[in-house]
């Protein structure tokens, strides 16, 4: 692929730069905190493809950009590379989060039962067009429960182990400073479980959907049923050099099991998770890694298929970039296509000027 440098038109690049930040008007504190706190949801999906949970920097990216979810996340996954890494915490424990959601489509009675917490599932989708006519909606509030749910809930694989319906665990541990890290290494095929699911933790989430979806409709080898899915706060523990233990604060987490059909005595199950609170992400995501095991190749469920297509900013980036000139790739276009026309015309021609006449009749 040839290009051709860009000369001049620096002012013209200049203002447009400008117009695009005059259409946005002034960035302030404000602003980023009214994003912060009015879109979570959108917050959370910048910090999970970005790999970088701070709700301030996320919102300021996302007011900066005007709401363009690919650039947002570019421009946060920029300003990450010029953060330190000051600690490794300690590995989440699903018993250990603070849940405030946990479903199961599979099991109707499961260890510690089932809380819906905030969820549109059940609702009417109808639009509050009151709001446009000077007519606030006004939530109606919460009432609370007579016997709160506990806020630390068992896993759900663990005690379908001890059933017998899920394969016992293996124990792969590793040293923390040895786990990969794919936000520092180059994603490599096969790829590891664990960058698989880096990997899909930062992916972009309409991409998941949509390759997760189509595993859901039949072009995958398992269709899945939402084992569990758990939306949850997680407490970030890091030891100090000393060797003392603290938390660094708590994140919004998600997380989903998905299983097929038995498989070898045993349930199969596919697994997801990622910063901030995103349902749909993590069920297509652990849909993904269900069906890697006996994908072929070039499939839309095999992992490098998926892995390399939901990349959010190498996609976005490389569909960007044909915006930039391609005069000398196009220019050969359409040299080749003008001598062949030529080619044809002069061929053309030839055969008129050689085409036996016909005999004069007697």
């Amino acid at each position: 692929m040839a290009y051709v440098a860009t000369r001049g038109g620096e002012r013209a690049i200049e203002q447009a730069e400008r117009l695009f930040r005059q259409d946005l008007g002034q960035i302030d504190l404000d602003r980023v905190q009214s994003i912060r706190r009015s879109l979570p949801y959108l917050v959370d999906r910048v910090m999970g493809e970005a790999s970088l949970y701070d709700e301030d920097i996320a919102a300021l990216a996302l007011a900066q950009t005007g709401g363009e979810l690919s650039e947002a996340v570019l421009v946060l996954r920029a300003w990450r590379t010029t953060q330190p890494r000051i600690a490794i915490a300690e590995p989440l424990l699903q018993e250990q989060l603070l849940t405030q959601r946990r479903i199961s489509a599979a099991f109707k009675d499961i260890p510690g039962g089932q809380i819906l917490g905030p969820t549109l599932d059940y609702s009417h989708r109808v639009l509050a067009t009151d709001v446009l006519e000077g007519r606030p909606y006004d939530p109606p509030a919460v009432e609370a429960a007579e016997t709160p749910a506990p806020a630390r809930q068992p896993s759900l694989a663990d005690w379908q182990r001890v059933q017998g319906l899920v394969a016992p665990a293996v124990d792969n541990s590793v040293p923390l400073d040895e786990i990969p890290d794919l936000t520092r290494e180059p994603l490599l095929f096969p790829a590891s479980r664990a960058h698989r699911l880096q990997g899909l933790a930062r992916a972009e989430t309409g991409g998941v959907l949509a390759l997760g979806y189509a595993a859901m409709r039949g072009y995958g080898n398992a269709h899945p049923t939402v084992n569990e899915l758990r939306l949850a706060e997680a407490e970030i523990v890091v030891r100090h050099p000393s060797g003392t233990a603290f938390s660094a604060g708590r994140i919004r987490v998600s997380q989903a099991e998905v299983t097929s059909k038995e498989k070898g005595g045993y349930l199969e199950l596919g697994f997801a998770a990622t910063f901030g609170w995103n349902e749909v992400k993590v069920i297509a995501a652990a849909t993904l890694d269900l069906n890697s095991a006996e994908a072929p190749v070039g499939s839309a469920v095999h992992e490098e298929f998926y892995l390399y297509h939901t990349e959010s900013v190498e996609a976005s980036g490389f569909c960007i970039h044909f915006k930039l000139p391609h005069y000398v790739t196009f220019q050969s276009i359409l040299d080749a296509m003008r001598d062949a026309k030529a080619k044809k015309a002069a061929m053309s021609a030839s055969n008129v000027t050689t085409a036996p006449q016909e005999e004069p009749a007697l």
